[in-house]
């Protein structure tokens, strides 16, 4: 027990230092020019394509850890690095690189009777919290988009991803120092212990001023529970497709098979099919047909079980599992009605999409489905901040508050306002 309380002391220690270090490495990041922080990035993607062959090797030293280990397959895919996934990450750096400055943009401005003139202004919110597991792109995508937006970065990675982390944040350190930048404005935590995370959720002594958290469901909810500091909650991909009676069948084959089956371990994966019942005879079976195809296990309410060969009967348990597997769920509901209310009861408030060519059914569906992405006529596997033209992403935020939806380098601002008068004084 002594050892266990030594050793947590130790460690309480050490994440202090490393809040203090990111605090003092923020304020100088949040008056740096868009000039110095973009030749940080390009010196950061300069180097993970320069130490490829030691990002592969770290990385396959990982993926050898969790051979023996009951890891389901999206895991292990999320774990895995390869050339092209290397150069992607350096691509994505360099998109960072090449978005407009959020630090200083006027958001608004107006005039006051009195002659004040009013700013909303972009400023960067301090000290960033990353907590994640299994993606190590996300050392670079965080790393990135924290820099960009002016911040400094603390970066808690899994064990299972210790080795491809930190020697892609050996990159990006390599920017840093290139650019004169503060070699502490991104650190990675040295140690697997889960105390260094009880640290960061109780703010490391003031320093950290968000959390954000990308991983599994226990998690998210640990970060949820114990922070002491705001939260960009990201939950889970509990992600719905429905097809509406009004939709073109061939699009709507496309882009089911696409939303389940393209990655099927990203949160952006469909996990739910809904068919409307009132065209059932047209769209159902070609629908679970073409999953079925393309190497998808899918589980249905007794309906489609009767109405399709291969289907598994689905429990209730079905309804709020996100796979993140080759499986995905399927029932028919009452329309738009039926669709909604559905997602309603089971969904995530992380992405739904809807297909159809009757307008008034995409209004409603956009209108009264409370998630932070909505599509028409596409797939979730879109739910991505590369796709939204945000450079990457640190996540998807299903909260309500500050962001929601991709968290990309506008969204890790906050706002201040700057007054200018003339003399004024108040009555």
């Amino acid at each position: 027990m002594l050892d266990t309380v030594a050793q947590r002391s130790d460690i309480d220690t050490l994440m202090n230092e490393i809040g203090r270090e990111a605090k003092a490495a923020a304020r100088p990041l949040g008056f740096a020019s868009t000039d110095a922080k973009n030749a940080a990035l390009e010196a950061m993607a300069e180097a993970v394509l320069a130490n490829k062959a030691a990002i592969l090797a770290a990385n396959a030293a990982d993926l050898k850890d969790v051979e023996s280990s009951d890891m389901v397959a999206s895991f292990v895919d999320r774990l895995t690095l390869t050339e092209k996934r290397i150069e992607d990450i350096a691509a994505g750096i360099r998109a960072i690189a090449a978005l407009p400055d959020p630090v200083g943009a006027v958001i608004a401005d107006w005039g006051r009777p009195n002659g004040l003139q009013i700013e909303r202004v972009r400023t960067p919110l301090g000290v960033i919290g990353v907590i994640f597991e299994s993606r190590p792109n996300v050392t670079a995508d965080a790393g990135a988009l924290c820099l960009k937006a002016g911040n400094a970065v603390i970066l808690r990675c899994g064990s299972d991803s210790r080795r491809s982390s930190a020697a892609i944040h050996e990159c990006l350190v390599t920017g840093l120092k290139k650019a004169g930048l503060p070699e502490h404005a991104i650190q990675l935590v040295p140690v697997a212990d889960r105390a260094a995370v009880g640290a960061m959720l109780r703010g490391l002594d003031g320093a950290i001023d968000v959390i954000v958290p990308r991983g599994g469901k226990s998690l998210v909810g640990r970060v949820q529970s114990e922070a002491r500091v705001p939260v960009f909650a990201h939950l889970e991909g509990l992600c719905h497709l429905y097809v509406d009676a009004s939709a073109d069948l061939t699009m709507a084959r496309d882009i089911v098979v696409n939303a389940k089956m393209r990655r099927t371990g990203i949160c952006g994966a469909a996990e739910t099919l809904l068919i409307d019942r009132n065209d059932a005879g047209r769209l159902l079976a070609p629908l679970v047909e073409a999953l079925i195809a393309a190497g998808c296990e899918v589980r249905g309410a007794k309906d489609v079980c009767a109405s399709v060969l291969g289907v598994a009967l689905a429990s209730e348990d079905d309804w709020r599992t996100e796979y993140l597997d080759a499986i995905i769920s399927v029932a028919l509901v009452d329309g738009i009605e039926g669709a909604i209310a559905h997602i309603g009861e089971y969904s995530s408030h992380h992405t739904e999409a809807v297909i159809a060519e009757d307008p008034k059914v995409v209004d409603r569906f956009f209108r009264e489905v409370d998630s932070a992405i909505l599509l028409h006529n596409a797939s979730t596997q879109f739910a991505d901040g590369g796709e939204f033209g945000m450079g990457a992403e640190i996540g998807i935020a299903t909260g309500k508050m500050h962001a929601r939806g991709p968290v990309g380098v506008e969204q890790l601002t906050s706002f201040k306002y700057r007054v200018r008068g003339n003399g004024q004084i108040r009555p």
